[in-house]
């Protein structure tokens, strides 16, 4: 039977001890989209949402959520983080509907050299990118969907 490494034998929650782990390289890429009205896609690309650059405060907030995240996230540990990055891509509906849904794909890149993966700081810079947009948009825009948030790979070296 596996033992589950988030709790001790009483059962309860337990941060994973990696002591004994070797420190090695680590990379993460996760991805996940916020989808809105083509209109606000629009403003977004024209740089003409009122709360300022949406694509660059949002890189910037990406970042900030990748490093904060045993901060946020129950038993994390606090890693080493050498690289963060994020590239967005506009999604844009081909239908003519009224209300067709075009997007922003966000992709998050993070390296660490640590005992422990980095997946999770991949994970949370693209929901920190995500609820970022949302925020600086939803003036404009009341039915933005925040979604399909995954991880694409993880590696270690």
């Amino acid at each position: 039977m596996r033992e589950f490494t988030h709790f001790d034998r009483e059962g309860r929650a337990k941060m994973v001890d990696v002591t004994e782990k070797i420190t090695t390289k680590r990379s993460a890429v996760a991805t996940g989209a916020i989808f809105m009205k083509q209109e606000t896609l629009g403003l977004i690309e024209e740089n003409r949402i009122v709360k300022g650059d949406v694509i660059t405060v949002a890189k910037v907030a990406g970042i900030m959520g990748a490093k904060r995240v045993s901060e946020l996230i129950p038993l994390t540990h606090p890693i080493r983080i050498t690289s963060c990055d994020l590239y967005f891509e506009f999604l844009r509906e081909r239908r003519a509907a009224a209300k067709a849904k075009a997007g922003v794909r966000i992709i998050a890149q993070v390296k660490a050299r640590d005992a422990t993966g980095c997946e999770m700081e991949a994970l949370s810079a693209v929901a920190c990118a995500a609820l970022t947009i949302y925020d600086m948009c939803k003036a404009v825009d009341k039915e933005m969907v925040i979604g399909d948030i995954y991880l694409l790979e993880k590696r270690k070296e």
